[in-house]
């Protein structure tokens, strides 16, 4: 994570986007955690994500009317949380991830897709009632 991720008090209109990162990762992410979760929890532990400053406010700035967040599993096997921006569509009742799908050459450029890649443990705090 970049040390801008980390302190994240400059999140500026127009700023290149800290954490983002492709659709074809986090579908391929998303997979390995579904494919992995039934029995994935059972030899791994882990209990939250902490999740930089930086990296809300920009999803935030997007106009979103709220923001959904996805359980992935990375090439390394580092769990990460991913979080898009969603609209609500009034017709269907069903808040929209609002993520470009494209033709394919969009994948060259990241996408609205936040990349939280800090799981509890190891950045858990020892003292949180929540941190069993």
């Amino acid at each position: 994570m970049s040390e801008e991720a980390t302190t994240g008090n400059n999140a500026t209109e127009g700023a290149k986007k800290v954490n983002t990162i492709l659709l074809k990762d986090a579908q391929k992410w998303a997979k390995r955690w579904t494919k992995k979760e039934g029995n994935y929890n059972k030899h791994h532990e882990l209990h939250a994500f902490l999740i930089p400053k930086i990296d809300l406010l920009e999803v935030l700035r997007e106009d979103v009317d709220a923001v959904r967040a996805y359980i992935g599993i990375d090439d390394n096997g580092v769990e990460k949380l991913m979080i898009v921006g969603t609209k609500y569509d009034p017709a269907t009742n069903i808040y929209v991830d609002m993520i470009t799908v494209g033709d394919g050459n969009v994948a060259a450029v990241a996408d609205d897709i936040y990349d939280f890649t800090r799981p509890c443990p190891t950045t858990c705090d020892p003292n949180s009632p929540l941190n069993y």
